[in-house]
């Protein structure tokens, strides 16, 4: 039996490879329980397993859904009854570094509340779902592995901070004989959750986004991310880590396709780094009077980052074959229109 974790926070955002997990699972026959807040909205659910062909609802009727908190163990003790496989995909997400010490906390805190459940059960199988922001980056552009070590420094985002702990935590359950397997996505596109997260983009380029900064990073589709993520879950491999991401594209690349496939004009305006470096300024100041960070200084700093990622292990080893982010992109701006 499978079990799907949402972090059992009001403030935590349900990551977009979630739901879609969730809907290749259903179809598979898996039995799944899904754990959530006692007010989360399952409608949401619906609509993401709704961009697929086939009754979603039948799908979605197949999920035994618990509520939990996971910051309370004796709540996770109960959820994990029966249970033999975990896709840990849970994480609060805050880029207001007045949320800094709470995200990371949270998270580190849920993730060793996961690992000690799994481990006190017996016989479960984890899969943590990190990101590529606990994998770090080449300075001279080359693209990053999984063999690189994450540098602590001030640029480190709060969220980057929480993700690298959160493995660390993995780690540790692994040393005391946690079967585990860890995947770190790049950015993940598909449909699904238009006004946050990375499917925000397709707002803001369809809204009329004028900007762009000059840096670039990973991509990729979520069925992707999903297709990966079962596959390392039905596999053998444990106590290793992979980069699932297809391809590297610079912010201006990304906004460019998006904007074709909406039929709108691209970003033209690039940010340089002295204008943004004033831009956080300003909303540090406006901050100040109230109201939530727009632009921080570790956004700006990641804006203009090139950081590459190499997806050589996940295809080696797996024969994994990734979608172009074209492809991705004009799919996705398909359910967008619609």
């Amino acid at each position: 039996m499978a079990n799907i974790l949402e972090y059992a926070k009001v403030a935590s955002r349900i990551l977009l490879k979630l739901f879609h997990l969730l809907h290749a699972l259903a179809s598979r026959g898996e039995k799944i329980r899904a754990l959530k807040r006692e007010t989360s909205n399952l409608e949401e659910v619906k609509k993401v397993f709704s961009y697929y062909p086939g009754s979603s609802q039948d799908l979605f009727n197949k999920i035994e859904w618990m509520n939990a908190d996971l910051t309370i163990p004796e709540s996770l003790n109960q959820a994990l009854e029966g249970i033999d496989k975990v896709y840990h995909a849970a994480a609060y997400v805050s880029f207001d570094p007045r949320d800094r010490q709470k995200l990371i906390q949270n998270n580190r805190e849920v993730s060793a509340n996961i690992v000690n459940a799994c481990l006190e059960k017996k016989n479960v199988r984890l899969l943590h779902v990190s990101s590529t922001a606990a994998i770090g980056s080449v300075a001279n552009g080359e693209a990053a592995t999984e063999n690189l070590i994450w540098t602590p420094g001030k640029k480190n985002s709060g969220y980057s901070v929480s993700k690298f702990l959160s493995e660390m935590e993995v780690w540790r359950g692994i040393e005391e004989g946690l079967d585990a397997v860890i995947v770190n996505p790049s950015i993940i596109l598909g449909p699904g959750f238009w006004h946050k997260g990375s499917s925000i983009m397709f707002t803001k380029i369809k809204n009329g986004l004028r900007f762009y900064t000059n840096g670039a990073t990973g991509y990729v589709g979520v069925e992707d991310v999903v297709k990966c993520m079962i596959a390392l879950m039905e596999s053998n491999v444990t106590k290793e880590r992979f980069i699932i991401s297809a391809e590297n594209l610079s912010y201006k690349e990304i906004f460019t396709l998006i904007a074709r496939e909406l039929k709108v004009k691209p970003p033209t305006i690039e940010v340089t780094p002295f204008l943004a470096a004033i831009a956080w300024r300003i909303d540090a100041l406006r901050s100040y009077f109230g109201g939530k960070r727009i632009i921080t200084r570790e956004a700006v700093s990641a804006g203009q980052n090139k950081v590459f990622f190499s997806n050589e292990k996940i295809k080696t080893q797996f024969g994994c074959e990734f979608e172009s982010i074209e492809e991705v992109v004009r799919r996705t701006a398909m359910k967008y229109l619609a």
